[in-house]
């Protein structure tokens, strides 16, 4: 499937999860208690490298390509309230973005934002506790004086773009870029299926996998530093206690997607036998790599979609649903 199709499949689920809808009406700390965003259809668009995609914006958007995306307010939509566009690339891509031809009227209550990450209903991903920024400096707000420039990069495979234009006729052109990233950390995924494998070399630095769907995790390979081994070896076992260690990779559940308020599935810091498999029946499941900044890290592990009649047989490094499978 191309990214492009990825992307509307996400997009989907992220707006189909009712009633636990994790998509949030605003991204500022303080969100008005007006505004709720249309469900506008997303249509399928051809790639090529050839020439510069270009498509207007919509007022809730998923933008998985390269490309300009233009928004113009209506104007028959003067009270248009709060608008999002998620861009989201591959796991190995950050996001370049930059804004041209603005014409928003701020004094007016007209706002452009630029947010590090995604917002989904309230919550944050990556969470405060995994991203290397401190939450202030992922916001770049394109009205505020201390907002120099209008071009900006995620640290991430994830951006996300709110904005409010009422006047007809104003609008923006959002640019999108994608850029590769050597050392991919937080990642989220566009498939329920897939592998990946996160590395962190003497960094004190956390770094999680979200799959926005219920999924069954095989963790495949396991390298921490203190415990002196590269592959999954004899002295297995799942624990809640290894938090202590500060090098550990913890499997998570939940329905939002911070992960600071998931459900831990299991903990390990320690070398297993055979694969640690776990089945997930939640909103978005998660694979999370700690890490004291002391060793190099290593986890693999592949998944894939959760369902009844795919839910393989008790194996001794099993770990039951968390969350219910509907």
């Amino acid at each position: 499937m191309s990214p492009s199709g990825r992307s509307q499949v996400l997009f989907l689920v992220l707006l189909s999860l009712s009633p636990r809808t994790m998509l949030s009406r605003h991204i500022e700390e303080d969100p008005p208690s007006d505004g709720l965003y249309s469900l506008l259809g997303l249509e399928q668009k051809s790639e090529s490298e050839d020439f510069i995609f270009k498509r207007p914006l919509r007022c809730l958007d998923m933008l998985a390509t390269e490309g300009h995306f233009t928004f113009a307010a209506a104007a028959e939509a003067p009270h248009q309230l709060a608008c999002a566009a998620f861009v989201i690339g591959e796991p190995d891509e950050v996001i370049g973005l930059e804004l041209s031809d603005v014409d928003v009227d701020c004094d007016a209550g007209d706002f452009i934002k630029i947010f590090d990450g995604w917002v989904l209903k309230g919550e944050k991903f990556p969470s405060s506790e995994d991203h290397p920024l401190p939450l202030q400096r992922r916001y770049t707000d394109v009205c505020s004086s201390a907002a120099a420039a209008r071009a900006t990069r995620s640290s991430q495979n994830v951006a996300m773009v709110f904005f409010r234009v009422r006047n007809p006729d104003s609008g923006f052109t959002l640019v999108v870029k994608k850029l590769r990233n050597p050392f991919p950390c937080n990642v989220m995924s566009q498939s329920p299926e897939g592998s990946f494998t996160m590395v962190m070399a003497h960094q004190h630095r956390n770094c999680s996998f979200s799959v926005v769907y219920p999924v069954e995790i095989q963790l495949t390979q396991l390298s921490l530093g203190h415990a002196k081994s590269n592959q999954l070896g004899p002295k297995a076992r799942l624990s809640s206690g290894c938090r202590g260690s500060g090098d550990y990779v913890e499997v998570l559940g939940g329905n939002g997607v911070d992960t600071s308020h998931m459900f831990p599935v299991a903990d390990l810091c320690f070398p297993l036998i055979g694969l640690a498999q776990m089945k997930i029946g939640c909103d978005n499941s998660v694979v999370r790599l700690v890490s004291s900044g002391n060793y190099v890290n290593r986890v693999s592990f592949r998944y894939r979609l959760l369902r009844r009649d795919r839910l393989p047989e008790a194996h001794e490094n099993a770990v039951d649903n968390v969350c219910n499978v509907e």
